[in-house]
């Protein structure tokens, strides 16, 4: 085996070539069932031709000879015969699963043995233990009429992945390669499995990452971006990150330089040998990927290429070829950015991006609507608020389920399986809210995207904050650090900054990286009555001025409406007192901030006269010493009843943020026709019945409404599909209200053809 070090230097002096395809290298050999079964699983009672990986045990030399031929070839790394069928998973559709283990070592053993008989002290040749991305999704609803449904969970994928990667480690693997992921969340649970194996071992494995593209609009099958892919591994520290399968070499480069320009570390690329014909065969030539290929190199692009579906030796040595005349990409400098991850990405702390705001409204704590929705289990209707506020411009959704009437966990996966299962809502990142650990770790184990643990503070003492930050960066997430200790709630600013500076020494010391640190200096009630309060909002604005100063990278947050506590039920005092404390709070530091984002007024917005009570009151100004009701308190409080007056008058302004519901979407306007067609379009079923049932007093037959403008509303789907303006849970979102449409339809259906409605029309056979 060779080291990190040893696969680094290598890496510096040249761009290093991966190995082609074992699939289709093993048909070549058009080996029978005999032979995958050999002697030992003569009598098995399941077929095993196609079990590619039993051929580690039963016709090893076909394993040997593959691998030796891209050695031959020119290979600086040959991926182990492990990928299809390499877990517990599926081998259990073979009756194999126990082989787990034994089958990832054999065909790591073997792969070390030829790479060992072709290496030289100029030219060592690597083994990559691959990983495969199994044929379950833990993001994807296998089920159409249940988009929370999974075909498989976190527990049963990181168990499967730790067996495998467990016997590439032993049987030789230089590299881990977890390779064409189609779905992050299924990647993420192989990476946890690999950090538990380092953790046993005590030593740190390279890791190749490598995804899968799906369609033209450059996503992955589970709908992420190649950026949002990126953050959601990069907790990993991967030696490197890439693209793999997918379409060929010409029409990969684009999501692969999207990619280059974002990661930050080394990338690879091994593309299909074009894409299959009718037949199944792919036709790029050899000469014509490397070609292409070149291209990649010639730009600056990569640090290891190699082939996946299709390729062959020759097509590797072809590649070989062209590689050793480029330079590997330069990699680039450490930065201290901080991302999050949905199906997109969020930037917090970069000037475009502007204050991240995280929708509150998903939080039985703080509304009473979405606590009545979830423990009456109307979640259809609770996913309504989340994706109202992502339309009103909340980056990220604040989500908590601790109420002592809920069951957090249950409520939570539910909740979050049916979102993450919307596009509209799952390509906002989620923070996870809860007191509770294990509902945390609940909620960690169904993001395929980066997110944020809602929190860890001191109160429990240096060991539980710093076994709670690991692992929330083993399941890929960023911490919020509430300022809290032993002692209690840091409430002044000396305690503040005394707390955040232990925090900030304590994770960064143990290898938490500063950009995944947000702290929460404790937004506390103003204006409560007592004297000790009145610098709340001073301090905390002080305190993030300090953190900014004295934290390098990390973020700042806060709840913001614990601020104006003490006026419930006036919200224009409130959206005032808000609008100043951002204004001077994000002046001094603050990036991101929890509110809800339909309610926040800009600061410009504010009526002159009751901005300045509000500024005086946030930055603690007092004006009028011993004249309670010339004090900013008494300012607000006097324009807080003028308010309430106001209301009560006929035609009164009432309450700044209500009044009448907003009016319905245009396109509810459109004919009844044209509502289907965008309904079909948006992926939304909300009116799907009612219209299709008012189209039937204008066709004579209801199948009529199916043939026209329902599969109208599909045919312009699957044209923005293929034009990459649609992906895949937003191509299954517009699925699901076709068949809500067809099934409200189909009683009429059937009763019109029982009566002879319409002619039938004669319907071919399809052979």
């Amino acid at each position: 085996m060779y080291s990190k070090e040893q696969l680094d230097a290598a890496a510096e002096q040249r761009i290093l070539v991966l190995d082609g395809a074992m699939g289709s290298m093993i048909q070549g050999y058009n080996l029978t069932e005999s032979d995958f079964r050999g002697d030992r699983f003569a009598r098995h009672p399941i077929d095993l031709a196609g079990c590619n990986e039993v051929l580690c045990l039963t016709k090893p030399t076909v394993v040997e000879a593959i691998h030796a031929a891209y050695l031959e070839a020119g290979a600086d790394i040959i991926s182990t015969c492990s990928f299809a069928n390499g877990t517990a998973v599926s081998l259990a559709d073979y009756g194999l699963p126990e082989l787990a283990y034994e089958i990832n070592r054999e065909a790591a053993s073997l792969a070390r043995g030829q790479a060992d008989r072709f290496s030289s002290a100029a030219k060592p040749r690597f083994v990559a233990g691959s990983m495969g991305p199994l044929t379950k999704s833990a993001s994807i609803s296998p089920d159409i009429n249940d988009p929370g449904k999974r075909g498989i969970y976190w527990d049963e994928m990181a168990d499967a992945y730790y067996d495998g990667a467990r016997g590439l480690v032993d049987g030789g693997a230089d590299i881990l390669l977890i390779e064409t992921i189609f779905d992050t969340l299924n990647a993420k649970a192989a990476l946890f499995a690999v950090s538990r194996l380092e953790e046993e071992r005590g030593a740190a494995f390279p890791l190749m990452i490598s995804a899968s593209i799906s369609d033209a609009a450059g996503r992955l099958l589970s709908g992420q971006t190649v950026e949002a892919f990126c953050v959601s591994v990069l907790h990993s520290r991967p030696w490197s990150v890439g693209l793999n399968c997918s379409l060929g070499a010409d029409s990969l480069k684009r999501y692969l330089k999207a990619l280059a320009d974002f990661a930050p570390c080394r990338v690879s690329a091994h593309p299909n040998a074009g894409m299959p014909n009718e037949f199944g065969v792919y036709e790029d030539t050899p000469e014509r990927m490397a070609s292409l290929l070149e291209g990649y190199m010639r730009e600056g692009l990569l640090n290891v290429v190699g082939g996946c579906c299709g390729s062959t030796p020759a097509h590797i040595a072809a590649i070989a070829e062209k590689a050793s005349h480029y330079s590997p990409r330069i990699l680039p400098s450490p930065g201290r950015r901080t991302f999050f991850a949905g199906l997109e990405v969020v930037e917090a702390g970069a000037p475009e991006t502007g204050l991240v705001k995280m929708g509150e409204r998903t939080n039985v704590a703080g509304s009473r609507l979405f606590l009545r929705l979830i423990r009456e289990e109307r979640y259809r209707e609770a996913l309504s608020i989340a994706r109202e506020m992502i339309d009103k411009g909340a980056h990220l959704i604040n989500v908590c389920m601790d109420d002592p009437m809920l069951d957090a966990q249950a409520a939570l996966s539910r909740f979050l399986t049916l979102a993450l299962s919307d596009p509209d809502i799952a390509k906002a990142p989620v923070m996870l809210d809860s007191s509770r650990w294990e509902v945390i770790e609940t909620g960690l184990k169904l993001l395929q995207g980066k997110g944020i643990v809602n929190s860890i503070s001191l109160k429990d003492g240096e060991g539980e904050f710093i076994r709670k930050a690991r692992l929330a960066r083993r399941h890929g997430a960023a911490v919020m650090v509430m300022l809290f200790d032993e002692q209690g709630q840091a409430a002044d600013y000396e305690r503040k900054i005394a707390v955040a500076e232990r925090c900030f020494k304590l994770l960064t010391a143990n290898g938490f990286p500063a950009g995944d640190i947000v702290f929460d200096p404790n937004v506390l009630a103003i204006a409560t009555g007592i004297g000790d309060h009145d610098r709340y909002a001073l301090d905390f604005i002080r305190a993030c001025a300090w953190i900014r100063d004295h934290c390098p990278g990390a973020q700042i947050s806060g709840g913001i409406s614990n601020l104006s506590f003490s006026f419930r039920g006036n919200d224009r005092i409130r959206e005032a007192m808000h609008a100043v404390f951002l204004k001077h709070a994000r002046e001094a530091g603050l990036s991101m901030a929890i509110v809800n984002p339909g309610a926040l007024v800009p600061w410009d917005g504010i009526e002159p006269r009751l901005r300045d009570a509000a500024e005086d009151l946030v930055l603690c100004k007092d004006t009028s010493p011993g004249a309670e009701d010339a004090s900013p308190t008494g300012r607000l409080l006097a324009l807080a009843e003028e308010t309430a007056r106001n209301a009560e008058k006929p035609g009164g302004p009432g309450k700044a943020g209500t009044g009448a519901p907003p009016a319905e979407a245009p396109w509810r306007d459109l004919p009844p026709e044209e509502r289907i067609v965008e309904a079909m379009i948006r992926g939304l079923d909300d009116f799907i019945e009612a219209d299709v049932l008012e189209l039937r007093k204008r066709y004579q037959r209801s199948l009529e409404i199916v043939e026209g403008p329902l599969m109208r509303g599909m045919g312009a789907v699957g044209e923005r599909f293929g034009a990459g303006k649609m992906f895949l849970p937003q191509v299954i979102r517009s699925a699901r209200v076709m068949k809500k449409a067809v099934a409200a339809l189909e009683p009429f259906i059937q009763a019109e053809k029982a009566a002879g409605i319409g002619e039938a029309r004669k319907v071919g056979k399809v052979l």
